[in-house]
């Protein structure tokens, strides 16, 4: 199964670590949408992950490994936030035609000098 979707639900899932000090960085994102660039982006800011910067998520995330499970139906125009198997947010979609999962490290505003996420245990699902 590819990594690119146009319909359906899919699922990300992932462990990370933040190591602190990495700040203004994005270390999620559901790539496609219209007319930005994004579906959701999972950010941190001095050790709180953020929906953008709209919304806290988790806080307290650094030097420690959290789950993420990110659920995308696209025809619903829905997606679902889980950390550690909780669910943290039900956001709208952002239309987009074309999507795929993005996970990483990638500045934002207000970098901080260390940027840094580790990953383990990706995995992706197809409904």
């Amino acid at each position: 199964m590819g990594n690119d979707y146009s319909s359906g639900v899919r699922q990300f899932e992932g462990y990370f670590y933040v190591p602190s000090g990495s700040s203004g960085v994005s270390i999620m994102q559901v790539f496609g949408a219209s007319p930005s660039s994004t579906t959701l982006m999972l950010r941190v800011y001095d050790g709180t992950l953020y929906y953008y910067r709209e919304k806290v998520i988790e806080s307290n995330i650094y030097n420690r490994w959290i789950r993420l499970n990110v659920i995308h139906d696209v025809g619903a125009s829905k997606l679902k936030v889980y950390i550690n198997g909780n669910l943290k947010h039900e956001p709208s979609g952002r239309g987009g035609d074309h999507h795929y999962f993005k996970f990483g490290v990638y500045t934002q505003d207000n970098e901080s000098d260390r940027m840094e996420s580790r990953w383990r245990g990706i995995k992706l699902f197809k409904k």
